[in-house]
């Protein structure tokens, strides 16, 4: 890789703003950028690249996917192993970087061993070449909650796939473990969900104690925590309990939405799975567990992300990629503006917004110092969304992984 690039950039959104900011050129030296600018020269040995027929944009970030985890099929992943795990996670993982997501944050799956940590270290230390990761390796629920597989296969869940606690002092044993094995973020769930076998989204299965002994273990390790949540209820005992992200949100209702706003805390509303399942349920293919209850919530979801929407919250874009195929995954930013989100912002929610959810001031925005992740594509994004669908260039850490010429992802 050479030591310096210029990419040469018809129109740039820098992750913050509303509109395009016109022609520019950006200097990269190793894997940072180094300048931005009407003309940053030409350094010695410099590889030109020519995106002057481009619109150019920070890499996009996914906050919420589980490579790990085959939501269609869970039965069929429990017994995989995690060494397939990991490997069939870094084919999802760098199929979905040729849509141009540079980083991901992964919420868990379910596994006695780490496949998760293992592939991002494995990344990080350069053995293998994919997105960056950012990982909570397990899902921690109540015993009967959405982590807790017995009903899916009993002869199985006690061997380490579900990972249950029913105590404050369950909880922050697990919570220790995780941290114990290098997790950089926690993934709780205080309400049921849908594909999960007899739980419901409408109901909160932690007690108050039991959501306080999450993020207060957490907090004192020194690592965030995210939260699966659907009942108006659970997003609120979420809020109270200092959560840095709510994950879904599927019924949502006003009090809670101003509680995210008041605390800053960050909403992943994952708009384009209740698309997937809602065309599943009309065509009678959505999994018989998911049924009753994504047919009985079905409207209020889609009520609450226009709520969501509406609001000054902190939307960050997530998808749940796993449950539903990746290749559909970038259709997230069609699916915002379809509940009310202006384009510029949801382009945000991927960039620099996804970057303050993750504590990652390195990331999300394209300005001097930052990591060089650069995504291109044809059009103009906040005018036209759809053009997302479009990313013919990708670089990552200051190196092209994808271009019109070539392609390191295919």
């Amino acid at each position: 890789m050479p030591e310096s690039t210029v990419l040469v950039c018809g129109n740039l959104f820098n992750g913050l703003g509303d509109t395009l900011l016109g022609p520019a050129e950006i200097l990269i030296e190793h894997d940072a950028i180094a300048a931005i600018g009407p003309s940053v020269g030409r350094p010695r040995n410099a590889r030109v690249i020519d995106l002057s027929d481009r619109t150019v944009s920070p890499g996009f970030i996914d906050t919420h996917v589980h490579l790990f985890l085959d939501g269609m099929n869970l039965k069929l992943q429990i017994l995989q192993s995690s060494a397939f795990k990991a490997l069939h996670g870094l084919h999802l993982a760098r199929s979905y970087m040729r849509y141009g997501f540079t980083t991901l944050r992964d919420l868990g799956t379910f596994d006695p061993e780490w496949p998760g940590l293992d592939l991002r270290n494995a990344i990080n230390a350069g053995v293998l070449q994919g997105p960056r990761l950012i990982v909570a390796p397990h899902m921690i629920s109540a015993s009967g909650g959405h982590a807790d597989m017995q009903a899916a296969f009993p002869c199985r869940c006690h061997r380490g796939l579900s990972k249950t606690a029913d105590s404050p002092e369950q909880i922050r044993e697990l919570v220790r473990s995780q941290q114990a094995h290098g997790a950089d973020w926690i993934k709780a769930m205080n309400t049921g969900g849908y594909m999960s076998f007899g739980d419901d989204p409408a109901r909160v299965t932690w007690f108050e104690d039991e959501m306080h002994a999450v993020t207060e273990t957490a907090r004192q390790l020194g690592i965030p925590v995210a939260v699966h949540t659907g009942a108006a209820e659970g997003c609120k005992q979420a809020l109270r309990a200092g959560v840095r992200s709510l994950e879904h949100c599927y019924l949502i209702d006003d009090e809670g939405i101003a509680m995210a706003e008041s605390s800053g805390a960050f909403l992943v509303p994952t708009m384009q799975l209740t698309r997937e399942d809602k065309d599943m349920l009309q065509a009678g293919e959505l999994p018989p567990q998911a049924v009753w209850k994504f047919a009985r919530d079905m409207e209020e979801i889609e009520t609450a992300q226009r709520r969501m929407t509406a609001s000054r919250a902190n939307i960050a874009f997530g998808t749940d990629c796993g449950m539903f195929p990746f290749s559909h995954g970038v259709l997230e930013f069609q699916a915002m503006v379809a509940a009310g989100m202006s384009a510029a912002r949801a382009l945000r929610s991927a960039t620099s917004v996804a970057a303050d959810l993750l504590q990652r001031p390195d990331l999300g925005v394209l300005e001097v110092g930052r990591q060089a992740d650069i995504v291109a594509m044809p059009g103009d994004p906040t005018t036209d969304i759809s053009v997302t669908t479009q990313v013919d260039f990708v670089m990552r850490g200051g190196r092209v992984f994808r271009n019109r010429e070539f392609d390191l992802l295919a």
